[in-house]
Order: structure tokens, then sequence, then C-alpha cells
């Protein structure tokens, strides 16, 4: 049966599309909603095109709706599924699709459907032949490049922070329509199969991605194609996902790569950022929920435009929330008693650089630190939040000040308020630094290093124990002895002996490093 148009032309559907509409069956016909009336037909029609062939479309400005017909149903299916996880945008507007209760569209005998034609024959003509959605390129493309498959294989190396499925189709989905993601860890290594819709859009994201940061001087994006045309997702989780099938079930977690997915991976290489001191990503972790903890970190990434500026390795960010750029935490339930600028200084250290530490003058068991990034600031508030500091639970979160202030000069301050910017302890100053890789919780089993050659076990263990720490355990590092992992008798007194001994003078000029380690003795 089919339906010819002049009645939604004419305006008699009208009241259907004021609010939202019931859900119609299946049709290769989808109707668009709320289109920017200064869109084109290409526009409409590049909305499609990675599913499959558009053999037809209606732009009705003055409406701000647009039809357009696929070539099958099945096409129509796969661009709805799509679209229902992850909202078209056109002119930076998002537009609403839905299957339309017309099953094909008649136009011949509309006005001003010339340019619809002409737009369709000239981005059909563009995407035939080498722009499938398995992505295998046919013989006739003649504009491939060898080895160019719609599939991409990505390596996170320097993995600072946790990167989620989630994180990943943010970034991808700036370059094209990305269809289904694979994550999993191999050569205790983060990787991932990308496919998306068009060659050509594994293409840019290619050239525009590898070698940048995801995160400030860490998570560095290793891409490159795959061997594979096409993945294979039988689970919908947070290991894989399929973006065009909604029914696929949860599984168990970790997919297994089946035998001709393993033989796509060669040895991996390793390569450094080129661009080490590259702004990255920023990494807007949520901060609209305060107290979101590292673990369930889906980096809301707010929406990236990658701007010319991206290929010197800068990526920014618009559509954050403002509180997004705070790297000040308010730290509450301190032991006014034992607590000093200095302490604070060295605890959340171990998780970023901290810039200023202020307690307050009239609230001495609060302190406001500010540390070097809000990515710093999120990873010391999911650690240290909860920890028992000096006989009390205090309590870590970011706090509504973008910067610590510094008293004037004259102002009685009592030594509460330090500015550290300048400290030689920063851990975290050169990108790319081995401490990246080494931040853990705090526990009961602190890691030593920089230790000078004719320092004894026994020395080592009398220093902790005469500052009043309990040693349960020590070992020196078997391979290294400048290492070694001391476990004394709770978190909270490897806290406070970390506090207490890092940057400790051994002699012979070595400053004694200490860290939490995840190893136990």
């Amino acid at each position: 049966m089919t339906t010819s148009l002049p009645t939604v032309a004419n305006g008699t559907d009208d009241k259907k599309y004021k609010g939202e509409r019931s859900p119609c069956d299946p049709s290769r016909v989808l109707h668009i909603r709320r289109v920017p009336i200064e869109v084109s037909e290409a526009e409409v029609v590049s909305l499609g095109v990675p599913f499959g062939k558009v053999t037809n479309l209606l732009l009705l400005k003055g409406k701000n709706q647009a039809f357009i017909e696929m070539a099958s149903e099945e096409a129509a299916i796969t661009m709805v599924n799509y679209y229902t996880t992850a909202t078209p945008h056109v002119r930076n507007q998002p537009v609403y699709i839905q299957y339309s209760n017309h099953r094909e569209l008649k136009t011949d005998n509309l006005p001003n459907q010339g340019r619809a034609q002409a737009a369709l024959q000239a981005v059909n003509a563009m995407h035939s032949g080498n722009m499938t959605l398995s992505g295998t390129a046919t013989a006739s493309d003649g504009g491939m490049m060898p080895g160019q498959s719609p599939v991409l294989r990505l390596i996170v190396e320097n993995l600072y922070y946790p990167v989620s499925l989630e994180v990943l189709h943010q970034i991808f989905s700036k370059f094209g329509t990305v269809l289904k993601i694979i994550t999993f860890t191999k050569n205790n290594q983060f990787q991932a199969l990308l496919q998306y819709a068009d060659p050509m859009n594994a293409h840019h994201a290619k050239v525009a991605l590898d070698g940048q940061n995801i995160y400030n001087g860490c998570c560095t994006l290793r891409v490159e194609f795959s061997k594979l045309t096409s993945l294979n997702v039988k689970y919908n989780n947070d290991k894989s996902r399929d973006f065009t099938r909604l029914d696929l079930p949860s599984g168990d977690g970790q997919p297994t790569l089946d035998p001709t997915m393993q033989s796509a991976f060669g040895a991996p290489g390793i390569i450094s950022s080129p661009y080490p001191g590259a702004a990255g990503f920023a990494p807007a972790i949520g901060f609209h929920q305060a107290g979101l903890s590292m673990q369930t970190m889906p980096g809301a990434l707010g929406h990236l435009t990658i701007p010319s500026s991206a290929m010197t390795g800068r990526m920014t960010i618009h559509g954050m929330a403002p509180t997004a750029i705070h790297s000040v935490l308010l730290v509450s339930n301190l032991n006014p008693e034992s607590i000093s600028p200095h302490g604070l200084f060295i605890l959340f250290g171990v998780y970023g650089d901290v810039h200023r530490v202020k307690i307050l003058f009239n609230k001495k068991e609060n302190a406001l630190i500010q540390m070097a990034d809000a990515t710093q600031a999120q990873l010391a508030m999911s650690h240290l939040n909860g920890q028992r500091l000096h006989g009390k639970v205090i309590r870590v979160t970011i706090s509504k000040h973008q910067t610590v202030q510094l008293p004037r000069e004259g102002q009685e301050d009592q030594g509460l308020t330090k500015d550290f910017s300048g400290s030689p302890l920063h851990r975290f100053k050169k990108p790319g630094s081995k401490n990246f890789q080494n931040i853990f919780p705090p526990s009961a089993t602190l890691h030593l290093s920089n230790i000078p050659p004719s320092t004894t076990d026994d020395f080592l263990k009398d220093l902790f124990a005469s500052s009043g720490y309990t040693v349960k355990a020590f070992k020196f590092f078997q391979k290294d002895r400048k290492m070694a992992l001391i476990q004394l008798g709770s978190v909270e007194e490897a806290i406070q002996a970390l506090i207490d001994l890092h940057n400790h003078d051994l002699g012979e000029n070595h400053h004694l490093r200490v860290s939490f380690s995840k190893s136990t003795i």
C-alpha cells in the first residue's frame, strides 16, 4: 500500500506531531523531528547513509520536519536502534527519529523535489561501493587506502585512570557513527576494537586521535586499523556494545575473543605520546554528582568538539558543567590538634600535585586543598574520602571555591595557609612520570624507594618503630635494593607514617620516598 504525502505537506497530520507520537511499526520511511530551519537536504540524507542506501527524501523546513526513505526496512531498523542510544545532532541541534506510518514516500508531484533528488544522488554516489555497513571495500572503490577497514584497534597506554566504553564512544563518535565497541585486556594493556559505519570515519579518527591523551598527561591513545572488517558483538554490557542492537543480552561481562579475532592482533608496539604536555581531554568526571567515586567514572566528556588545535594535542570541551573546572577540595572532620598544612600537602600529594593548603582560621577541623587540576582533585577525593587520619574519619568533597586565596600582607594567619606550588616534592611534574602508574589506595603496606646502598633492613625497621609504628613485616626488592616494602599495623598507621617519613633524610644525599603499595608481604 502506498500513501501519497501532500497530506503531510498540507498539515492535515499536524496534530500528530505536536507531542510525542505513539510508536509506529517498523517502516523503511523515517520521520525526523526538530530539524533546524537552515538545514540542507544533504545533511538530512547523511543521517541515513551510514546504515544503507537512502532512496527518497522529503524536507518540510517550515515544520522543522523531514522524512527519509531507506532502501530496506532492515537498514531503517538498524538506524532507529542506533539513534535510540545516541541522539543525532544536525547543526549542533538534537533531532529525533522514529518510524513513519507511511510505508514509502511518493514525492513525484511535490514542488522543490529537484534539490532533494540531487542531494540523494550526490551523497549516495559518494558512499556507494566503498562504504558499506560491513565495511568491506569493493574492488571498484579505487579511493580506499590498502588496509583501511572501518574497524580500529585501540590501545590505551599509561592507564592512570580507568577508561570506560562510554568514554571511548563519546570521543570517537565525533568522527562518525560508531556501530560497535569491544573492550578487553591483553598483554596487561587495556585495548578495544571499535567499528565505524564508514571506513573514512575510521581514517579521520585515526589521524586525529593517534597519540592523543584522553586525560591530562596520561591515558595515551594508540590507534591503528584492524585486520577485521566487521565485529561480532554477543553482549551489550560495560565491556562490549552493539549500538545497532538493543535486543542483545548483557551476558556475564568480559567477552571472549573468538579465534579469528585473536589472529587480528600483532605484538603490541610501544609508542610514547608525541604531545607529552598535551592538555588532553578534560575529564569532567561527573562533578555535578559530588562524591562520584573513581570506580564509577564513566567520564562525561561533554560535547567534544575537535578544533584545528586537535593536531597540537589539545582537545577542547564545550558544554561541561562549570563545576568541572574546580580543582579545590574541601576536607572536613580533621583533628585540629594534629593537623598541619605540610601534613596535608604530603598526604594529598600522593594523588596529585598540591599547590596550596589552607586550614580554616575559625574552623580548624576544615581545610581547603588546591590541586594542580580537577582530575587530580577527583583522584584524591576518591582515594582519601572516608580514611582515618589522627583518629578521625575525614570527609573529602569538591569545594565551590576555584582557588585558595593567600592571606594579604599583614593579615594574621598563624601559618595556616601555605603555598606549595614551587615545592620540589611534587610527584607528577614530569609528564608520563612512572608515578602516574603507581597510584594506589591507602594500604597498610608502604613502598619505600631511593634507599642508599649501605642502608640495612634493621635500620629502616628501627626508623619506623622509633617513630611509633608497629612493623609487621619488611622486605627489600630482590632485584633492586633501592626499594623495599614495609607492612605496618593498620592503614591508619601507614597513612600517618607516610606523612611523617616521606622525604626523610637517610644521608648520602638520599631522601626516602614513601608511597602506598598494592602488594602485600
